[in-house]
């Protein structure tokens, strides 16, 4: 096995940046993490820093919008991935320039980590969020930069503790809302293991200018059978309530942000069916599970005992 790839995360610590960064200091993999001056000194990101350290993540202080510190700290890597959040999705231009300048970077992972923007039917404003991925999708492509797209889907520790119940803190015991007629399938994974999937990606051929999706069989779920099986599991019989896709259109131009953004989301992966509509073909993609056989993936059944 030759040498480990090199990795620098920017937004490691983020909401799917720390499981990255987490996954592939685990993994053995020579890892840095950009980090500005200003998030070291934030008290709230103190145990993630901390945590970074212990596991023998180097900290780079630099800057997405300093062009010349972001060049300096890729020569020193291979690969790059960017886990930055939504405000930044456009600006990763910038490291897209820093890549192009390097000139050494083996792989990129632009900032995606859900849906294949490339194959999805949606309603704004998910749709605009959406186009943004696309667009550096597009960029990173007309540059010839080496990349993967990681397909992630649902992130289960933010959609399966609520049943994907707006506003909820816990899953439903009386009634539970369903967008549409709670038929299509869509897909629900530990954010451990898309750090884990993502990292096993980095100096994997097979995953070379391919879009990565996590679409495990045993976390791919219709909501009425998450809705059965939670059902199962607590042993009681919940009131459902269907609301058709013309009441969600609506609700979704009634909501305000960041309401709409994920009613829209919904929409996208429960009414329209945009995790699973689409066969992963040979020329596009490969999906993590059958890549990686070996990787003990947290299932949508052991996710959602911790609740009952």
């Amino acid at each position: 096995m030759s040498e480990k790839s090199k990795i620098l995360i920017i937004g490691g610590t983020g909401y799917i940046g720390k499981s990255i960064v987490a996954a592939s200091a685990r993994l053995g993999h020579p890892t840095f993490a950009l980090v500005r001056e200003s998030t070291v000194s934030n008290p709230s990101k103190s145990e993630i820093i901390e945590s970074f350290k212990s596991s023998g993540v180097t900290l780079v202080y630099g800057d997405l919008y300093d062009h010349e510190s972001l060049v300096k700290v890729i020569k020193q890597v291979d690969v790059v991935i960017s886990t930055v959040g939504h405000t930044q999705l456009s600006d990763q231009v910038k490291i897209i320039a820093a890549i192009k300048e390097a000139g050494n970077v083996k792989r990129f992972f632009p900032s995606e980590f859900g849906n294949d923007v490339d194959r999805v039917h949606a309603v704004e404003p998910a749709k605009t969020a959406f186009g943004f991925k696309a667009q550096i999708r597009r960029t990173i492509e007309a540059e010839g930069i080496p990349y993967t797209y990681v397909s992630s889907n649902f992130f289960a520790g933010f959609f399966l503790p609520s049943l994907a119940q707006p506003g909820a803190t816990a899953p439903p015991r009386d009634k539970v809302i369903i967008l549409g007629d709670g038929n299509p399938k869509a897909v629900f994974n530990k954010e451990d293991d898309i750090g884990t999937f993502t990292i096993k990606a980095v100096d994997d051929p097979r995953t070379l200018n391919k879009i990565l999706y996590i679409r495990p069989p045993q976390n791919t779920y219709s909501f009425n059978d998450l809705v059965s099986l939670w059902e199962k599991k607590i042993g009681k019989t919940l009131e459902k309530i269907y609301v058709p896709e013309e009441q969600v259109l609506k609700n979704i131009q009634e909501a305000s942000i960041p309401q709409n953004v994920i009613l829209s989301i919904g929409h996208s992966v429960f009414v329209k069916g945009d995790h699973t509509n689409f066969e992963i073909e040979p020329s596009f993609g490969v999906e993590a599970s059958e890549l990686y056989p070996d990787v003990k993936y947290t299932t949508v059944d052991e996710f959602l005992q911790q609740f009952v």
